[in-house]
């Protein structure tokens, strides 16, 4: 029996399975290969004298850009027909929607971190993972990669069908009340943006080396499945620049009415996320300092 445990704490996971409960299993670092990686600074003027600073907003960009177009064309795809059991229908868009977001995040991750959301930037902000100087440009750069994005799906199906069908604007369904929109956005991004949180670890990539190759993939799920539960009510947003890039492109009132829900409640949920994973999945704030 100890032969076997030897064996299991020389393996693959280097860290005991029996850890102590609560703070005392964060706060048990002596002796492994991981160290608590310092916050980032609020401002890195250094950054914008930096070309992987710029080549990360790029990135950004392409990849809000694909999204959009891939997305968007699905449900106008949906849309167009005169019956959805003769397309995708609704899983179909939440696998479109989930599958780029497991695709881009696997290509943009190493480059600018994937984010491809304003909601997981602003929450990996909170959490003083990047400078307030790359979230402000990231989240320009997503909004700008977003409008291109439906702009040219817009063009591709013609001013007058895109506006007939709704463009891919989110708003709240007849049958909801305004909260209930606000709820969904807040909830759904929070699992969203707590999947992020979880699945880019670095302790645990540290502690388990499949992590960091797995990323995406739990990323892209938690999408799909936000998106398979919320497009009932919302159309689905919990992606501020998804949502402003179609309003912009569709540009009629009933894109505008409940814009700011799918700014504020996005945003709810990923400060509720990085609150909940900083300080209470890793107590960080309780830790000692040597």
């Amino acid at each position: 029996m100890e032969a076997k445990e030897q064996d299991v704490s020389l393996g693959a996971n280097k860290f005991p399975e029996r850890q102590p409960i609560g703070i005392a299993a964060q706060s048990h670092d002596d002796g492994k290969d991981y160290k608590e990686p310092p916050p980032a600074p609020l401002f890195e003027p250094s950054e914008l004298t930096s070309w992987s600073f710029y080549r990360a907003g790029i990135a950004e960009f392409v990849a809000t850009f694909l999204f959009l177009y891939i997305t968007i064309l699905t449900v106008m795809g949906v849309n167009k027909s005169q019956s959805k059991c003769a397309t995708v229908g609704i899983q179909g868009i939440a696998w479109s929607f989930g599958g780029m977001i497991f695709a881009l995040v696997y290509c943009t991750a190493g480059i600018s971190g994937g984010h491809i959301n304003p909601a997981v930037t602003f929450g990996l902000f909170l959490a003083r993972k990047l400078s307030l100087t790359r979230a402000v440009f990231y989240i320009v750069m997503q909004v700008l990669g977003a409008i291109c994005g439906a702009g040219v799906v817009k063009g591709f199906e013609g001013k007058a069908f895109f506006g007939e069908k709704g463009g891919g604007a989110n708003f709240v369904a007849p049958g909801y009340t305004k909260g209930d929109g606000l709820g969904a956005e807040i909830i759904g991004t929070f699992v969203l943006v707590y999947t992020v949180f979880s699945a880019t670890d670095a302790k645990r990539s540290a502690r388990d080396s499949h992590v960091p190759i797995l990323a995406p993939l739990p990323i892209g799920f938690a999408v799909f499945l936000v998106h398979l539960a919320t497009i009932p009510i919302t159309g689905t947003g919990i992606n501020p620049a998804r949502s402003l890039g179609a309003a912009i492109i569709f540009n009629q009132d009933r894109g505008w009415n409940d814009q700011w829900i799918f700014w504020v409640g996005p945003f709810i949920g990923a400060a509720l996320a990085a609150l909940y994973h900083t300080v209470v999945i890793r107590a960080i704030p309780f830790k000692s300092r040597s």
